[in-house]
């Protein structure tokens, strides 16, 4: 067996496209097998050091075998911490670490835990930290999801699995949730689903640049609520002000899940949604991966670096001159790249979809 620990990203995002990379790590070993006597013998186990508030999307990801909990906050060094769980997982005797971040710190427990083959991109000038290091060329891989792929390769084979990489046969992730618990989730929050649910997650922790206004959310949920559907509203603490927004412009006639719900609860609710439209967030990702038809909205940052991550979904931008341009607010002070991006688009997706899949709505 083949103990591989992987350290996984601090964004919510990040952690649901690191399941491709889980993914390929067992894909690979099943193409290496050639009996069936070797598959016991040779499975690749993968454990993954995640901060806490991940437990519930890595629990939904079935090639992880074991979670370990990062007791360290984002961005503190907490070399004596770090130090103490890398002393920790010396008893778990892992052959091989993989290293998603880029960060210095990151790095440092694999290197605590003395385990043998420990790889990553060079990142923050990882050397003595790393032993098998990759160099990171953004021109060939400009996907988030074909880095973290690509660190499952055999380095020597990395150059040559370009192709793959950029193909459609790239892993693509799948969260499985449980229909009886999502049910009783549903039955909890006393969640009407007696016709098409649309989900809308107006919320982007990066900034206000990634936001599209609040009145163009609750133009496209009118619409909605007029054709008989439900809508639900999800976000975390920091969205309530927003999801309240689109609701009072709806006459509260949403149901607001913002800073309601458990990330495994809002997981498991949104895969009762039909459409999904999200600002460029964790959330789209989320969405993406629990089999909603994803329609992504994308103003200061790109579809050509953060897709979502299916084959059900639209990429919404206008592609002005002054985007992507990457800021957490609007360096023009107009934000027209997701002002001037009508509802009537995402509508117009709306209704093309409805027709093909015969719901009689919309």
């Amino acid at each position: 067996m083949n103990n591989i620990l992987v350290v996984g990203p601090a964004w919510v995002g990040d952690m649901v496209m690191a399941q491709s990379l889980f993914k390929a790590l067992k894909r690979a070993q099943a193409d290496a097998q050639v009996d069936a006597q070797a598959d016991a013998q040779a499975d690749n186990e993968i454990s993954v050091l995640a901060p806490p508030w991940s437990i519930p999307i890595l629990a939904r990801m079935p090639e992880v075998a074991h979670t370990i909990r990062m007791t360290v906050g984002h961005g503190a060094l907490g070399l004596g911490a770090r130090h103490k769980i890398g002393r920790q997982l010396r008893r778990s005797n892992f052959d091989h670490a993989i290293v998603v971040p880029n960060s210095f710190k990151s790095a440092l427990v694999p290197w605590f835990a003395k385990i043998p083959r420990r790889t990553g991109y060079l990142g923050e000038q990882r050397w003595g930290l790393l032993n098998d290091i990759r160099i990171l060329d953004r021109r060939v891989m400009p996907l988030n999801v074909q880095r973290f792929v690509a660190l499952g390769l055999p380095k020597s084979s990395t150059a040559n699995a370009v192709e793959t990489l950029q193909s459609t046969d790239l892993p693509k992730p799948a969260l499985a949730v449980n229909r009886e618990l999502v049910g009783e989730t549903a039955a909890r929050f006393k969640l009407q689903t007696d016709a098409p649910v649309l989900a809308l997650c107006p919320g982007a922790e990066y900034g206000p640049a990634k936001q599209w206004p609040a009145a163009h959310f609750a133009e496209v949920a009118n619409a909605q609520l007029a054709q008989g559907w439900r809508v639900w509203l999800f976000g975390s603490d920091n969205d309530r002000q927003i999801a309240a927004r689109i609701n009072q412009l709806c006459q509260r006639r949403c149901a607001d899940l913002a800073g309601r719900t458990s990330l495994g609860e809002a997981i498991d609710l949104m895969s009762l949604a039909k459409y999904a439209v999200t600002n460029d967030s964790g959330l789209m990702h989320i969405a993406a991966a629990v089999g909603c038809h994803v329609i992504a909205i994308y103003g200061s940052s790109s579809d050509a670096f953060t897709p979502p991550l299916t084959e059900h979904c639209d990429c919404l931008t206008l592609r002005l001159e002054c985007s992507p341009c990457f800021q957490r607010e609007c360096p023009l002070d107009h934000l027209n790249c997701l002002n001037q991006l009508m509802p009537k688009k995402v509508l117009d997706i709306i209704k093309k979809m409805g027709n093909k899949i015969g719901d009689g709505l919309g």
